[in-house]
């Protein structure tokens, strides 16, 4: 019997969990949700998804547009087992008692705050503490990154304390706002939010965080330095990271110097959209100075 999901918001995050439910064997797209009849929504009725309005005002947009909608979040949730919300950071918190009170359980983006399911989840540190749970926060990618190198890291060696500073793309690469065109743009309020996301997760370790936005579209680069507990080598950590799930080894040597290259190395590979979906990590831009590494 396959697990009947719902997608809340069919944009830059929906349309990819959309997919990513598609491909599993034990699941099914039971329905995507849009407010209006963009050309998103025409998008998801190609790729077979059933489309709902979000609400029932929005169902004579879709109307006047020509496109049929099966119904309103309402009948979805109906369905559904599970409902991923994709929506805009915010909405999620508006959306959590509908859910509870449909009797369904919940996933949410990581532009929501971690009180509002009060169990942040990345599948590689804690699956175990979402097992069960009625509702679950999925961190968001500039977290998640953190966790996957950091997480290897810890379990092999153990860290003492860490520091990320995140050069942050200014805004997905369809949208038209975000940091300006010709400006880098510092996050003032020190430490940033990534810090505490990261120990949502991996309870109780020592990171802080600083962040500046820049004027790309393509993709979040971090830079980090953890002291460790052990005093490996360069070679036993790469180690740790080639056998680590969902994490890429890459190289300048190989001319992959930039992260528009990163993005080519992932449309080379038929990846779609060109989403990498693995952490990439330098292999030639790690050091070891004592027991501090630096990637």
């Amino acid at each position: 019997m396959k697990v009947k999901v719902g997608v809340n918001g069919y944009g830059t995050i929906g349309k990819r969990v959309a997919w990513a439910v598609k491909e599993q064997d034990d699941m099914e797209i039971v329905g995507v949700t849009k407010t209006r009849p963009s050309y998103e929504a025409s998008t998801a009725l190609r790729e077979g998804h059933p489309l709902y309005a979000a609400r029932a005002e929005d169902v004579d947009g879709f109307e006047g547009a020509g496109i049929k909608v099966a119904g309103t979040l309402d009948d979805l949730l109906k369905k559904v087992d599970v409902i991923v919300d994709c929506t805009p950071g915010g909405t999620g918190e508006r959306n959590k008692d509908l859910y509870a009170k449909a009797g369904v359980k919940a996933i949410f983006q990581g532009g929501e705050a971690h009180e509002l399911a009060g169990i942040s989840f990345n599948a590689l540190a804690n699956y175990h503490e979402a097992w069960g749970a009625s509702a679950v926060r999925v961190v968001s990618c500039n977290t998640t990154g953190l966790v996957r190198t950091l997480f290897p890291l810890q379990q092999a060696f153990g860290i003492e304390r860490a520091f990320a500073s995140l050069v942050r793309r200014g805004a997905d690469p369809a949208d038209k706002k975000g940091a300006a065109l010709n400006a880098i743009e510092p996050s003032l309020k020190l430490p940033t939010h990534h810090g505490p996301d990261v120990r949502t997760v991996m309870h109780g370790l020592d990171i802080q965080t600083m962040a500046v936005v820049t004027p790309t579209t393509l993709m979040h680069l971090h830079c980090i330095s953890v002291e460790l507990k052990g005093g490996p080598s360069e070679k036993e950590v790469l180690d740790v990271w080639a056998s680590t799930p969902r994490v890429r080894l890459i190289s300048g040597k190989d001319g992959i110097k930039n992260t528009g290259q990163v993005m080519e190395l992932a449309k080379d590979l038929g990846r779609p959209r060109g989403d990498l979906m693995d952490i990439a990590i330098w292999k030639d831009g790690i050091k070891m100075v004592g027991n501090t590494l630096y990637y």
